[in-house]
């Protein structure tokens, strides 16, 4: 089984959503932007809100493949920069520090 971040290195997308996601990672807050996404007032956890925000982009990818009228682009891309946001925040609480 992976662990999260594996599972977020293992995600292949198409360039245009990737390129499109990195533009707005460095923009990325999560006060702003996780809420809004996850419809919840309470931040959950990086670990946490990376799982929530796997399954969603998993949805949505189904509905890109599938060729629905629901499908939304810019939907997908606020999901991809949160997802590479909390990848970022989960990386740097646990790495490993000299001392």
């Amino acid at each position: 089984m992976f662990d999260i971040l594996g599972m977020v290195a293992a995600l292949r997308r198409p360039m245009l959503l990737v390129r499109s996601a990195r533009f707005g990672v460095d923009d990325y807050r999560r006060t702003h932007h996780l809420q809004r996404i996850l419809k919840s007032a309470a931040l959950p956890r990086p670990g946490e809100a990376l799982v929530k925000l796997m399954e969603i982009e998993a949805d949505l990818n189904r509905l890109r493949l599938d060729e629905r009228a629901e499908y939304s682009f810019a939907r997908h891309i606020d999901v991809l920069i949160a997802i590479m946001g909390e990848a970022r925040l989960l990386k740097s609480t646990t790495a490993p520090r000299l001392v």
